[in-house]
């Protein structure tokens, strides 16, 4: 199978969940009034492709709410196609420019976490035509390098995989039908260079090395493809996605006050390196006022409050954000 494209490549609206310490200052004296979090998995990049969100389905998917393409072919929005789920995206169907074998499109995600976790709702419409192409979900670092790829081959109705940078693909054992909805879940650590996906609960990799090549470890993009194996025959198939979702789970950042001047505290923030935390303070643990959002270039930031002077008790907190 020719895998030119895929093996080629090099492309290369978020919401957050809180993870906090809070610190309790009084009259200069520190406390810790709760404990640190577990790991959380806050929400990297999500979307239903609704109305609601701005998604338009006279358009197509590439160009709306930042989502890119690579390749040509058809690809938008629809509605209708998952009962009572409203609009979903869809990549396919429609002849790619001549001698075009394949389009991607993605969002780009771009973070440096532990660990990450994509899940999606697919499904796979069957050709009229006499051709049938294949329908990759596929994932990529920040620098553009492949890390692995899913392929649903329309043809043989089978679920193969291959590993980044492969031109070889194996087969995972399962097989799909067309017009049937699907849970994909895949999990990636990228501190131990693995990863792992089901399909409905079903097993198709596990502990499958993200890089054999030296690709750095990090999260660039999730992109789902259309893969047309015979040049300039291309079948109308097309698939269907839904509920795309991309999370993380990155240890809860910490907050210290390093000391007191003047009733001004010097607190530091201490989070993983090159991801975004917000400190916040009040005075009741009710109503919440920001006072700094910052990366942590290096693992750590300082802020000086002298806001604070002047009240007998003051509360902190940190919190991931986009």
């Amino acid at each position: 199978m020719e895998i030119k494209m895929r093996a080629a490549l090099s492309h290369k609206a978020a919401f957050a969940i809180g993870i906090w310490r809070i610190l309790l200052l009084i009259s200069g004296i520190v406390t810790v009034i709760a404990p640190d979090s577990l790991w959380a998995a806050p929400v990297l990049y999500q979307t239903g492709f609704e109305s609601s969100e701005g998604y338009n389905t006279n358009l197509d998917l590439v160009g709306q709410k930042g989502w890119v393409g690579l390749g040509s072919g058809g690809n938008g929005i629809v509605s209708g196609w998952f009962a009572g789920r409203g609009q979903q995206a869809y990549v396919g169907f429609s002849s790619p420019n001549t001698n075009d074998s394949s389009l991607f499109i993605y969002q780009p995600v771009n973070k440096t976490v532990p660990q990450a976790q994509f899940s999606v709702t697919m499904q796979i419409e069957d050709s009229s035509n006499g051709n049938w192409d294949d329908f990759y979900w596929s994932a990529f670092n920040q620098q553009g390098q492949e890390l692995f790829t899913l392929d649903f081959d329309n043809f043989e109705l089978k679920l193969y995989y291959f590993l980044g940078g492969a031109t070889n693909r194996s087969w995972s054992g399962l097989s799909f039908s067309n017009g049937v909805p699907y849970q994909l879940k895949v999990g990636m650590d990228f501190t131990a260079n693995s990863w792992n996906a089901t399909l409905n609960g079903a097993l198709v990799v596990t502990n499958k090395t993200l890089t054999t090549n030296g690709a750095a470890l990090n999260l660039g993009d999730l992109d789902a493809a259309w893969y047309i194996p015979v040049a300039n025959r291309p079948g109308d198939n097309f698939m269907i996605f839904d509920d795309y979702q991309v999370k993380a789970s990155i240890p809860p950042p910490q907050l210290k006050i390093l000391g007191v001047l003047n009733g001004a505290p010097t607190l530091r923030v201490l989070g993983l390196a090159d991801n975004r935390f917000a400190m916040d303070a009040s005075t009741n643990l009710t109503s919440w006022l920001a006072l700094k959002t910052n990366t942590t270039t290096g693992g750590s930031f300082d802020f000086v409050d002298d806001k604070a002077t002047s009240l007998n008790r003051r509360f902190y907190r940190v919190r991931w954000v986009p």
